[in-house]
């Protein structure tokens, strides 16, 4: 789950104690419409934005004149499809000039609900949880999630060379890129700030919070598996660079079968929120904007999923995984993470019956 039962009913809890029952700027939609105006469904809208609204009252809304339902309008429709439709903002009273301040609000308060919607397994049943369907999945025990950097293009002046180079990634665009970690079934269980696309993964991994969190032992003795832009380390699982035997080769394929769930995930998302297609043009002080508008995506992703929202009626290219920018001196090898892995692959994966069981499963 991407978050815990208890904080879902909480949360339903305090939406069901609103008293008010008034109709929104929705019901002018069938539900046809609104799926692709929105690429989401109505039940789902409806606690979007009955969350949103609690939030905006306790914070205050920097858009008064507005009300939250179409401020929440408004954001849905530019998550959906990159802009905001001229015909919405028309109905909502607003312009193309009013858009980016309405989605600098709303993104903020849904960035705001990722410590409540976007949750890493914190105690020792949903650690296990967690661990135990990502070992029924693809055969790795004892990880809590799949760990990748993901990639959002944005534009930046080739004019300006030392800017644009810090922002070109590994398949030659420009980008900022953010630390995901999501679990088996694609929830997405941690989202940290983004940075430019030219970062190394591992740097990312090492500056992150949950990079330190893991490193310094606070979840235990569990890894996250990473690619080939990961160093192996002691909670970082990569897979065998040259795979000298059978059971080293039926790891890596259990290793790519879950990266593939990580491709899957941001796959489905950006094609639901097509605005991560394009963020808009590059500068420092908009990467905490940019920020919000992905964990604001995050959070929605993760509550589609919960209401077991179907794709938008075109189906997206998977996500292409990023080839790893390597260094130019090799990591120092780590025996005690070598020798723990290779545990791993002599336990888990030394004869071809330890494999077949997750081998028919779809991924």
């Amino acid at each position: 789950m991407a978050f815990a039962l208890p904080v879902w009913l909480a949360v339903q809890k305090e939406l069901l104690e609103q008293t008010h029952v008034d109709p929104t700027c929705f019901d002018q939609f069938d539900d046809g419409a609104l799926f692709l105006v929105f690429h989401l469904t109505r039940p789902c809208i409806a606690f979007i934005t009955d969350a949103v609204r609690i939030r905006l009252k306790k914070i205050g809304s920097k858009k008064g004149e507005l009300c939250a339902d179409e401020m929440v309008m408004v954001a849905l429709n530019y998550y959906a499809h990159g802009v905001a439709s001229p015909d919405l903002l028309l109905r909502a009273g607003q312009s193309q000039a009013d858009c980016p301040e309405i989605l600098s609000t709303v993104s903020e308060v849904l960035a705001g609900m990722s410590d409540t919607f976007i949750s890493f397994p914190l105690f020792h049943n949903a650690k296990n949880s967690v661990a135990s369907r990502i070992e029924k999945f693809c055969g790795i025990p004892n990880a809590l999630g799949v760990l990748a950097p993901a990639h959002f293009r944005i534009r930046a002046s080739p004019y300006e060379k030392e800017r644009f180079r810090s922002f070109l990634n590994t398949l030659g665009f420009t980008s900022v890129s953010s630390q995901l970690i999501c679990d088996s079934d694609g929830n997405i269980l941690s989202v940290e700030k983004c940075c430019v696309g030219s970062m190394y993964e591992e740097d990312m991994w090492y500056s992150s919070i949950k990079g330190k969190e893991m490193e310094e032992e606070v979840h235990g003795p569990f890894w996250v598996i990473g690619g080939k832009g990961y160093n192996l380390s002691k909670h970082v699982l990569t897979p065998v660079a040259e795979p000298a035997n059978e059971k080293e080769i039926r790891f890596n394929e259990a290793h790519t079968k879950i990266q593939k769930v990580m491709r899957n995930t941001l796959g489905s998302m950006k094609w639901r929120f097509r605005c991560l297609m394009q963020l808009g043009f590059a500068n420092d002080e908009s990467l905490d904007k940019k920020s919000n508008i992905i964990k604001a995506c995050c959070v929605l992703h993760n509550l589609a999923k919960k209401f077991s929202v179907p794709p938008p009626p075109v189906a997206g290219k998977i996500e292409p995984l990023h080839p790893s920018k390597l260094r130019t001196v090799p990591a120092e090898i780590i025996p005690e993470a070598l020798k723990a892995r290779q545990e791993i692959i002599d336990v888990k994966f030394s004869s071809s019956f330890s494999s077949q069981d997750t081998s028919n499963q779809d991924t």
